[in-house]
């Protein structure tokens, strides 16, 4: 049973999706990836489309449900299951990357961990001044998956990558733009992103989705090269100590005590 709403209005060859949990964290639960999976491979198959915008309801997106009831029971399973289930996210990301047409996140609010990599599979990025863009695995004792780190790192450059990774350091969006992960900021994040989407659509759409297609070929020709065993890499770092005092400590709203294990 979907625990998402994923809201799709078409006009021309402009589509705009929206996705809610209902909820102000706008979470990504393993339900929620499903459903916006599904609508890419949908929007997939239209090929009058020339660009998409993709909109979370109020906060852009929180990231991985660490509370949803089907994420809180992941460690329990065995590990084929385990190793099935944590490819969700990714495969969502890659469903959303692989689309041929312009693809447009519109951010408002906090887009975290999950939120992060779902934006950077997207072509381009539109952010209120408000937004706030941050990627906490590393806090959790967790690496950070689904595909992302070939995509940040060619957006943003190695040194900064490392900085928003591994330092976890939280940019808004000023800084965000400036560090190349934004590529404008406006008022109303969905308002510019839909006017960047129709000048995409004022394009010849073939030549537009072939452009699209060389220019992701010349950026990322190693991206399944270097993250391909990223979710392995979840796996395992959720068998270990650190992820447990990671995740305790994010729960109980207190520093982690890290020790290796």
């Amino acid at each position: 049973m979907k625990d998402v709403s994923v809201e799709m209005r078409e006009k021309g060859r402009v589509a705009l999706v929206r996705f809610d949990r209902g909820t102000k964290a706008n979470a990504l639960s393993l339900s929620a990836m499903r459903a916006l999976t599904e609508t890419a491979l949908k929007l997939a198959e239209a090929p009058a489309l020339s660009a998409i915008v993709l909109a979370g309801a109020g906060n852009f997106s929180l990231g991985f449900d660490l509370k949803d009831g089907e994420t809180a029971g992941l460690s329990a399973l065995p590990l084929g299951e385990r190793r099935l289930l944590l490819q969700t996210g990714r495969k969502m990301c890659r469903a959303w990357a692989e689309l041929e047409c312009l693809t447009i996140a519109a951010v408002r609010g906090w887009c975290v961990g999950g939120g992060v990599a779902l934006a950077g599979a997207l072509d381009l990025r539109v952010a209120e001044p408000g937004a706030v863009f941050y990627a906490p695995e590393i806090e959790r004792g967790m690496n950070m998956s689904w595909g992302s780190v070939p995509r940040l790192t060619a957006l943003v450059g190695p040194a900064r990558a490392k900085r928003l990774l591994i330092l976890a350091e939280r940019w808004g969006a000023a800084e965000a733009e400036r560090f190349g992960l934004v590529d404008e900021v406006a008022e109303d994040a969905e308002a510019a992103a839909l006017a960047l989407a129709a000048r995409a659509a004022s394009m010849p759409p073939v030549p537009l989705r072939m452009i699209k297609q060389a220019v992701e070929v010349a950026a990322l020709p190693l991206a399944h090269a270097a993250s391909w065993a990223d979710y392995d890499q979840f796996a395992l770092a959720q068998t270990g100590d650190d992820h447990r005092e990671g995740v305790a400590a994010f729960a109980e709203g207190r520093k982690p005590r890290f020790t290796g294990g």
